[in-house]
């Protein structure tokens, strides 16, 4: 069982981000996004951006462990919130755009890259993705979660041609330029 898949887990780490969102990021996202886009956020958490999106957008809110999908939709019962994997992204449902904030650094580069490749398949025809990741090149392990870092050179090796990067930006979450973000675009094939 992984620290996402208890109580205990879940709790700590709403804990851990109290006081964090990704609202200036979503204000980026918004400036290359239609107000009527579906937006799929991967790995929601508590759901802070997802509320967030939300005010905005018709967006669905996914996550693996299902803790956190409960407690949200303990919250709002009416929630479009659907358990996903986010490497194989097993859902038959079409998205203009994906938006993670830190998910995608809990997968190894080999996952990320088969991540990339499947978000692709669940993008309506020139949709938009925002990863936000922890800049840098360590891979760190606190219990079982693993954190790997990305520079704009090891994220760009992941996406096999199957994205054009409009935008990257480093920017500062916790301490001075610790987080990296990228705004793709899906390119046909």
């Amino acid at each position: 069982m992984g620290f996402y898949d208890t109580e205990k887990g879940v709790k700590e780490y709403i804990k851990l981000a109290e006081g964090y969102d990704g609202a200036e990021l979503i204000e980026w996202f918004s400036r290359y996004l239609s107000e009527k886009s579906t937006v799929l956020e991967l790995g929601m958490g508590p759901g802070k951006d997802l509320d967030i999106l939300l005010k905005k957008y018709p967006a669905t809110g996914s996550d693996y462990a299902q803790p956190f999908i409960d407690l949200y939709l303990k919250l709002h019962p009416q929630a479009d919130v659907i358990q996903l994997d986010a490497v194989t992204m097993d859902t038959p449902r079409q998205f203009d755009a994906i938006y993670s904030n830190k998910v995608l650094q809990h997968l190894s580069k080999d996952a990320c890259r088969q991540s990339l490749a499947a978000q692709h398949g669940r993008l309506n025809e020139g949709g938009l993705v925002l990863h936000a990741l922890w800049y840098g090149d360590d891979y760190e392990e606190f219990g079982d979660l693993g954190f790997q870092q990305y520079t704009e050179e090891s994220f760009v090796g992941l996406l096999d041609g199957r994205f054009e990067i409009l935008e990257t930006k480093i920017f500062t979450e916790m301490e001075k330029d610790d987080s990296i973000a990228f705004m793709l675009k899906r390119l046909a094939g």
